[in-house]
């Protein structure tokens, strides 16, 4: 497999924007440059069956069907799309977890401060034992104002798989909107969101999938697609309408404007890439590494393991004990380590139920990367184990 990543630089951070295999940039670089040959031919004529084709291909990928599946740019952006769309105000709840990925969470807040409802967080440990504990933790913080329950299937920032098809199941019962943040999830491990149950399921391709960057989808059940109201007005929406699927959630954001859809009409390609490389070995493989990686990395003085074994699936979670670090200093960690191990790595500071801040370092692991890999961190690791970064 050929990536394009720098060779000199240990890259175990492909959990922040992924990266591309050269036979998917390649593509994506050859439908550009066919884009640029007759931009009125492709964007016009080509693009709508060339769409078409690629959200086939993806439903099929993530267990959905091709009308309940869309392109977004981003997971961020689908999420405050239905954000923006629910119609709460005031006595109503959203509630999540203090797990969630900040720019997301931030989304819901700042629709809280504008419309009225309360965002309320339950607060989880940084793992938990068994999915009762999960289910129980989060149930307990429901009401009879809430109105939407949003969760990670895989969390950001502290790398644990939620067991959320129980939480989507028993909302459901409660009428309670379901939104579900997947951005790790696709390509990481098997996916299929019809059988979760959530009501909308937003994800990357960019990520695990390893699409190109400014590829992600937002899936949304039929019965509640009349929801979501468009977070660009274009050509999609209205009576005069320049192209009609039929359906108000694809055009809505199928017809933005002037708009370069070459990432969309690659993933594809990203998803015959996995498939001809045996990807279930792959994540096999990645998930083996990362268990072993953890087991070695923490018989280290001032490091511990945070999650059990079948809590994660290729990013695998580290606590640096000695000196809980603030923002800053987790950053600062992280740039010291890039800057003198060539290791790319987050390191992330996070507030735990208590109010106590913890510091971990997140690990991915991918088809490109090896033991050498993981072995260069850890020497990294054990270099600034007693290191209080000012």
């Amino acid at each position: 497999m050929d990536w394009l990543l720098d060779p000199d630089v240990v890259f175990l951070n492909h959990g922040s924007f992924g990266a591309c295999p050269r036979v998917v940039h390649d593509e994506y670089q050859r439908i550009q440059r066919h884009l640029e040959t007759q931009p009125v031919r492709f964007l016009q004529r080509e693009v709508p069956d060339l769409l078409s084709d690629a959200r086939h291909r993806l439903a099929e990928f993530i267990g959905a069907t091709d009308d309940d599946v869309v392109f977004v740019p981003n997971p961020t952006y689908a999420v405050n799309e239905i954000a923006r769309s629910l119609q709460l105000g005031p006595g109503d709840e959203v509630l999540t977890s203090n797990h969630e990925y900040g720019a997301c969470f931030n989304a819901w807040t700042f629709m809280a401060a504008k419309s009225g409802f309360e965002f309320v967080t339950a607060d989880l440990p940084p793992t938990i034992e068994s999915d009762d504990d999960f289910t129980s933790t989060i149930w307990n913080g429901v009401t009879q104002r809430t109105k939407v329950l949003f969760l990670s299937h895989i969390t950001s920032a502290t790398a644990l798989t939620f067991p959320i098809a129980e939480v989507c199941r028993r909302a459901t019962e409660r009428g309670i909107i379901t939104v579900i943040d997947g951005a790790h999830v696709a390509g990481q491990m098997p996916l299929d969101v019809s059988d979760i149950g959530a009501d909308f399921y937003v994800g990357a391709c960019h990520k695990w999938m390893c699409a190109p960057k400014g590829a992600s989808f937002l899936y949304a059940r039929r019965e509640i697609q009349h929801l979501i109201e468009p977070l660009v007005v274009g050509w999609g929406w209205g009576d005069d309408r320049q192209f009609d699927s039929g359906s108000d959630f694809l055009d809505f954001h199928e017809w933005l404007g002037t708009n370069d859809p070459s990432a969309y009409l690659a993933v594809p390609t990203a998803i015959r890439f996995q498939r001809d490389n045996d990807w279930p070995s792959v994540q096999a493989r990645c998930h083996e590494l990362a268990e072993a990686f953890v087991a070695e990395a923490a018989s280290l003085h001032g490091i511990r393991r945070v999650h059990s074994e079948d809590r994660f699936v290729q990013m695998a979670l580290l606590e640096l004990t000695d000196s809980p670090r603030s923002r800053s200093e987790a950053a600062a960690l992280q740039r010291d380590i890039y800057e003198t191990a060539c290791v790319e790595v987050p390191v992330i500071s996070w507030i735990d139920a208590e109010r106590r801040p913890r510091t971990f370092v997140r690990v991915s692991v991918q088809a490109y990367n090896n033991e050498h890999d993981l072995e260069a961190l850890i020497s990294a690791l054990a270099a600034h184990g007693s290191t209080t970064v000012a």
